[in-house]
């Protein structure tokens, strides 16, 4: 099957639920898939809330909350790649960054980007 890469470009979290959403349900199809965020996107990977946190309007849904869906997409086999220059510009370390995420950069992105599939959100 072919893969697909996600590419989120801005740290707006329905974009970035968007986009963990498709990889999660690509990986439920059985095809390879990485989520990269790009400079700024990299704090929506933080285990810290975010400021326009809203963990209880989705809880009262019954849907995950951020972190819940990183959980998610990370136990179903889903890459996460934090953009090493975003970390920098963010000040962020890979202590800060949920568990099992991984540091990388565009073209190291698309060196390895064969036939996957490329989406931007």
């Amino acid at each position: 099957m072919t893969g697909l890469t996600v590419i989120v470009t801005t740290p707006d979290r329905v974009r970035f639920r968007a986009g963990l959403t498709l990889a999660i349900a690509q990986r439920a199809l059985g095809g390879r898939v990485r989520l990269y965020c790009h400079e700024a996107s990299v704090v929506l990977l933080t285990q810290a809330l975010c400021d326009d946190d809203d963990s209880a309007a989705l809880a009262s849904a019954g849907l995950p909350d951020r972190q819940g869906l990183i959980a998610m997409a990370q136990a179903n086999g889903v890459t996460l790649i934090a953009c090493q220059t975003g970390m920098a510009m963010m000040g962020l370390a890979m202590d800060g960054l949920a568990d099992g995420v991984e540091a990388g950069g565009m073209m190291g992105l698309l060196a390895d980007l064969g036939d996957d599939r490329l989406v931007t959100v």
